[in-house]
């Protein structure tokens, strides 16, 4: 993820890394403090008030008092927010807008309230990064960054605030712009803000492609928000190389671009250069694309995603593309809060661990065990007593995150499963285990096991009127294919004198689709998601997959049928069982914002 200017919080390097060995250094202290500037400033405020806390600002009477939520708890008093409510609901600061996250309720996104001040909260961990990475790859200040960074649409609430995500928000901040406007070293991309801010997402991609290959030899990391953004940056090479090499050859812009300030931001950069696109071309024609990032970046020191949790289904073709380059996970962040950062920036992407910073919101920890069956519900009292403070989790040991925000929400379940991998001074440091209950994920989408019922159910209802039905069901993320797409396998029961055409079989992935949550069909309409796919298999498939658990040590009496796939040896049983298989059509419709909420010009 790319970084805010350094100097927003250290005037160097050493200033940086002296904050990072502080704030771990009295991890405890900090919190403390944290908790009570947090409560001081939104005494008054409305739901601080409701629960009884009088304006007290101790841990121990917060504890005792405030309950454990999660978003549908809060869900009344956010959209009395989002319809106009200006009074002190949440914090005593004013919401400045919404943060939309990648979780849903309702099949909508979830909105996070945020205040001005969290942007410079966000910018000050931005600032860490690289005088962290810089202990590992020094150097980076004498060349540049291609990161593929975009924004994504927004909407109005009915009451006025923009509602978009946490990066869009970002991006389009003066701390962002300001960093793009003067020279920082850090802050060098190869993409012009005009790229980035553009939302054409062709425009955008094609723009900061052609720019990341005309400044090829001064790029030294490459990267994106998350691997599948990288890798259809990459795919998207693999079919545009033509005309890249073409504007590049005569320094001219593809017609297509038709956004000005993107054309004159990219002629500032682009200067004709016949050599250079001689070059990319006889990359780009030969068969094999294995090491293609080394081979038309040859400065390249390591590629920049998020490859933890579901990202991490990319990892072999990132290694396939990138001939081996290290994977850096940098930042833990979500639109709930910004937590904290990788101090080991070049470690396997199977041990990243991520150092929690202190300052950044009150943390605390709910033990594994104590949260199942207990889904999307707020926990009970006792089970509320066992959240333990961020210098009191165990090694080993797996949490959910609860967060006590500055811009309103406290003791927030924010859905993430955490393992205590280690400890930087008294700051523990974090595994991502997975984000609790999704089944099915191929970009920021997140789609869970009731989600996909409902869905599925739906789907499945066409069938009805072939005397046919549903008898078994379960799905997998398939990406072997750039997007990737969601592939559902179906077991049914069919009327033999009563063929189904393949056309109703598209109908079902259609139907399937248009119940899914809005980040996935935002994804689709988008196409960092593929079409759904449903691969029809033999009678008799799934009773094939429980005999394989059975094999593999399972109890007939506790065995029931996933819903989700990955294990290969599974995924193969099936493909080998599927007699057919269809796609949807069609893209699912999608308009940003809420429901009735109008969209922002």
């Amino acid at each position: 993820m790319p970084e805010a200017p350094s100097h927003y919080l250290c005037n160097n390097n050493n200033e940086a890394l002296k904050y990072i060995e502080d704030v771990t250094s009295n991890a405890d202290e900090i919190q403390k403090r944290v908790l009570a500037e947090i409560l001081s400033s939104s005494a008054h405020a409305e739901y601080l008030q409701r629960h009884g806390l009088d304006g007290r600002t101790d841990r121990h009477t917060f504890k005792n008092i405030m309950p454990v939520v999660t978003y549908e708890d809060l869900k009344p008093d956010i959209d009395r927010i989002a319809n106009g409510d200006t009074s002190q609901i949440l914090c005593s600061k004013p919401i400045s807008e919404f943060l939309t996250s990648s979780g849903t309720s309702g099949g909508e996104r979830k909105l996070m309230p945020t205040i001005e001040d969290e942007l410079e909260r966000r910018s000050l961990l931005y600032s860490l990064l690289m005088p962290v990475m810089d202990q590992f790859v020094p150097g980076l200040e004498k060349g540049k960054g291609m990161y593929f960074l975009f924004v994504k649409s927004e909407a109005k609430t009915p009451g006025g605030l923009l509602a978009r995500p946490v990066l869009t928000s970002y991006y389009k901040s003066s701390h962002f712009k300001n960093s793009k406007q003067r020279y920082d070293p850090y802050t060098n991309y190869t993409s012009p803000i005009e790229s980035i801010l553009c939302l054409d997402s062709y425009q955008s991609m094609y723009s900061q492609m052609l720019c990341g290959l005309s400044q090829n030899e001064q790029v030294l990391r490459v990267g994106a928000v998350f691997a599948s953004g990288f890798i259809r940056a990459i795919k998207f090479l693999e079919k545009h190389w033509v005309s890249l090499c073409r504007d590049i050859r005569n320094g001219t812009v593809d017609p297509e671009i038709s956004d000005s300030s993107v054309r004159e931001a990219i002629m500032k950069i682009l200067k004709p250069n016949p050599k250079l696109a001689d070059f990319i071309e006889g990359e780009c024609k030969k068969e094999s694309w294995k090491g293609i990032i080394t081979r038309v970046w040859p400065n390249t020191k390591y590629v920049d995603v998020i490859v933890t949790g579901t990202m991490s289904q990319y990892i072999p073709i990132l290694d396939y593309y990138s001939n081996g380059l290290p994977l850096v996970c940098t930042m833990y962040a979500s639109s709930e809060c910004y937590f904290g950062l990788n101090l080991n920036p070049l470690c396997e992407p199977n041990e990243v661990s991520y150092t929690l910073i202190p300052t950044m919101a009150y943390f605390e920890f709910l033990p594994l065990e104590k949260t199942k069956g207990q889904t999307n519900i707020s926990i009970s009292q006792p089970d509320q007593e066992r959240l333990v403070d961020l210098v009191d989790v165990e090694l080993g040991q797996e949490y959910e995150l609860v967060v006590t925000t500055y811009a309103g929400l406290y003791r927030y379940r924010v859905g993430d499963i955490l393992r205590v991998a280690g400890f930087k001074n008294k700051a523990p440091q974090f595994n991502f285990v997975c984000r609790k209950n999704v089944v099915l994920s191929i970009d920021s989408d997140k789609t869970d096991e009731v989600e996909l019922q409902n869905a599925v159910k739906n789907g499945a209802k066409r069938l009805a009127d072939f005397g046919a039905s549903l008898t078994e069901y379960t799905s997998c993320a398939d990406t072997s294919t750039i997007p990737g797409h969601y592939v559902l396998y179906w077991e049914i029961n069919t009327n033999d004198e009563t063929p189904i055409p393949g056309s109703v079989f598209e109908e079902c992935c259609f139907a399937v689709e248009g119940c899914l949550n809005s980040v996935y069909r935002q994804g689709r309409v988008s196409e960092s998601i593929g079409a759904l796919e449903i691969k029809i298999v033999e009678n008799g498939t799934f009773d094939k997959l429980m005999d394989f658990a059975l094999s593999q040590g399972a109890s007939i009496n506790q065995y029931k049928t996933p819903r989700c796939v990955k294990y290969a040896p599974i995924v193969e049983l099936l493909d080998s069982k599927t007699v057919s298989s269809y796609f949807s059509r069609k893209c699912p419709q999608w308009v940003p914002g809420h429901k009735k909420w109008c969209m922002f010009p």
